[in-house]
Parts: structure tokens; C-alpha cells; sequence
């Protein structure tokens, strides 16, 4: 059993009286480490399903007396898929605020209403992040060799936490399509009315081709016949449903610096791949680059993640094509990563290295890429 590393972040922060805010998509592993807290710690925890009707009914009447009766005894609350529930934010605070000692764990597989609980829970909550399995995470079971070996399947087929339960290629495959169908679009059509699912599973195919490079959202509604009002629309919907992630471009003013545009990334290598039906192996693939820069990207975003680093993250290009793939800026200075998929040498851009001296630059590859995600 792989131990996930938010959980003991979690953990350590339960005699806190807070609000947790667990976000991440569907099937990334929530649940499981909600179980496996409650589990040692049955007698005083309270769990709630946020999707069963008869819970919000229950949390419906919003006043002290009748949540100091719901809670006497417990110590932790849990609730799970938490958006589901009118006026959550609003409940907790009144919760939180006068019942002591209590620790409240919110869960959600979207960003709709737990991130925008806001202002009513101003300096009582702690936001984590769930993302799918991190390198990380997989090493606690595998010596080197094995992590060597299994990289290849992580670029094609991701790391969703149940493709472990999986020994031949179709069932991985079938299990993605299936994720993407029944379960990250789900959230999405739940919560916005949306009249061309179609639509919105364009817009992410031509995106799962256009990886890595800088797109505008005018560009976006050209291509697909949709205004740039709708695109940016699909677009921060599939973002809040952590199914896409931007970066914009970095600049400090120099006049061929691309920043209108933004490149897009996928949370996962899988899910990318499930949308294009691509599940090819590497010897045969044409977009090997592709993986392996959006590979190295997701693994870093966990990295900084459960290392508690506020990193703001870049891309960095000029209009005469010199770029980096990742500028990362952390206590003011500056690292630039260039993803490689083969070990090569590669100077870092003569236009940033004028502009930015004080950069470090570095290429990752496969000889050396466990040190920077891991």
C-alpha cells in the first residue's frame, strides 16, 4: 500500500480548529485517505457523504444548538464531496467557530464551490491539493531498476492510483476512456449547463496536440467554430475540474518575450492520451517530446506541491522561436528547466541568459530526471 504523502500533512495538522480543504479530480485517491484517517480514529470521527440527499437535509437547519447535538462526541468531522451541500461555507464557519475542539475535512472533486468558499472561511481553512501518484510516492515500492523500467508506462498510461490493479494494456486503456467519460466530464456537465459536450471534447483533443505550444483563446474559437468568450469559458471549467492547467510566458519587459499567449498542459499523461486514443509505445510515437516535457511538468508541480513551495511556474519563449520549457521563481531567483527526452547538450537561449545572468539552467533527461521530481 503506497502511503500518500498529503496525508501525513493532514494528519499533522488534525488539533488544529480548521477546516481542511482536500481538492483534486475524481479517482485520484481522496476517499482513500479520508479511510484511512477515519480509521484510526473511528469513535471520534463523524462521516458524511456530500452526495447523499438525506446528509444535506441534515446539515440543513444552520444553527449552533443543532450542530452541537450532530457533533457531541466527536472531534472530526468528515465530509466527502462536500460541493454538493447548499451554503457549505457558510455551515462550517458557524461549525468551526462554536464547537471546540473540531477539525473539518471538506472534499471535492472540482473547484466550483469548495474553491470558492472564500470570505466565510478567511483564516480557518487549510487547502490541500491531491494530484495522481507522484514519483514521490511510487518509489516507496521499487528499487531503481523497477522505476526505470516502469517509466515508459507512466508516460503513456499516467498515474491514476487504480492502474496499478492492472495487468495488460486494454485494461489500463479501457479504464482511461472510461475516467474520461464517466467520471472528469461528469463534473462539468453537473455543475454548468453545457449544450455541445462535443464541444467541449474538441476543444480538448486540439489542445492534447497543441501541447506545450502557446495558444491565444481567439485562436482556440477559430479552429473549433466557437466565440473566445465560450473557449475561455470550457477552459476554466476543464482547469477547475484539474483536468488542464496554463502556464504564461515570462518576461521582464524585453520587447520579443511571447506573453499574450498561454501553453496548455494536462494534469496527466493518460487522460491526454485517452482523448487522442493513442496508447502506442514509445519506439512508434512521434510526440515523444511531448510526453516527456508534459511528464516532467506534472511531476514538478507535485514535487513543489507536497515540499510546500509556493513556486510560480512559466514558460519562457521570444517571437524568434529561443525558448525554455519551465521557469520556475521561488524567493526571487530564477531556475529554467529544458525537458529532453534524450541526453544531449543544450545551451541555455543567448537572449535569456543576457536577460536573466542570474538564472540557473538546467536540462533534464532520462539520466537525470529523478533528482529534480523526486
Amino acid at each position: 500500500m503506497i502511503q500518500r504523502i498529503l496525508k501525513q500533512q493532514i494528519e499533522s495538522n488534525l488539533d488544529k480548529q480548521k477546516v481542511s480543504i482536500l481538492l483534486g479530480a475524481r479517482r485520484v485517491g481522496k476517499t482513500q485517505i479520508l479511510q484511512s484517517i477515519y480509521a484510526t480514529r473511528k469513535e471520534a470521527t463523524l462521516w458524511l457523504n456530500g452526495e447523499d440527499v438525506d446528509v444535506a437535509q441534515l446539515l440543513e437547519h444552520r444553527s449552533e444548538s443543532h450542530y452541537q447535538k450532530l457533533l457531541q462526541g466527536y472531534k472530526l468531522l468528515i465530509i466527502d464531496e462536500a460541493q454538493y451541500i447548499p451554503d457549505i461555507a457558510r455551515k462550517m464557519k458557524l461549525m468551526i467557530d462554536t464547537i471546540q475542539p473540531l477539525h473539518i475535512i471538506l472534499t471535492g472533486s472540482s473547484a466550483f464551490d469548495l474553491v470558492q468558499i472564500g470570505e466565510p472561511l478567511v483564516g480557518r481553512s487549510i487547502t490541500y491539493h491531491l494530484h495522481p501518484l507522484a514519483q514521490m510516492e511510487w518509489q516507496q515500492g521499487e528499487n531503481f531498476l523497477q522505476t526505470q523500467q516502469n517509466l515508459e508506462d507512466r508516460l503513456i498510461f499516467g498515474s491514476y492510483p487504480e492502474l496499478s490493479h492492472f495487468t495488460t494494456k486494454d485494461q489500463k486503456r479501457n479504464y482511461l476512456k472510461e475516467l474520461v467519460n464517466s467520471y472528469l466530464l461528469k463534473d462539468i456537465l453537473a455543475f454548468e449547463q453545457i449544450k455541445s459536450a462535443q464541444k467541449l471534447k474538441d476543444l480538448l483533443v486540439f489542445i492534447a496536440y497543441q501541447v506545450g505550444a502557446e495558444v491565444s483563446s481567439q485562436e482556440l474559437g477559430q479552429q473549433l467554430g466557437m466565440s473566445k468568450n465560450t473557449v475561455d469559458k470550457y477552459l476554466d471549467l476543464l482547469t477547475k475540474v484539474f483536468i488542464l492547467y496554463s502556464r504564461s510566458g515570462y518576461s521582464r519587459n524585453l520587447r520579443k518575450e511571447v506573453v499574450k499567449s498561454k501553453c496548455w498542459y494536462f494534469v496527466d499523461n493518460g487522460i491526454r492520451n485517452a482523448l487522442i486514443n493513442d496508447f502506442g509505445p514509445l519506439a512508434l510515437r512521434k510526440d515523444i517530446g511531448v510526453l516527456w516535457e508534459q511528464y516532467i511538468l506534472g511531476e514538478r508541480i507535485k514535487y513543489n506541491t507536497y515540499h510546500q513551495k509556493q513556486v510560480d511556474s512559466y514558460f519562457w519563449r521570444t517571437y524568434d522561436q529561443q525558448e525554455v520549457d519551465l521557469i520556475e521563481v521561488y524567493d526571487n531567483q530564477i531556475l529554467a528547466i529544458e525537458c529532453k527526452w534524450k541526453e544531449k547538450q543544450a545551451k541555455i537561449p543567448t537572449a535569456f541568459a543576457k536577460v536573466y545572468p542570474d538564472a540557473v539552467f538546467q536540462v533534464v533527461h532520462q539520466a537525470n530526471y529523478l533528482e529534480w521530481i523526486s
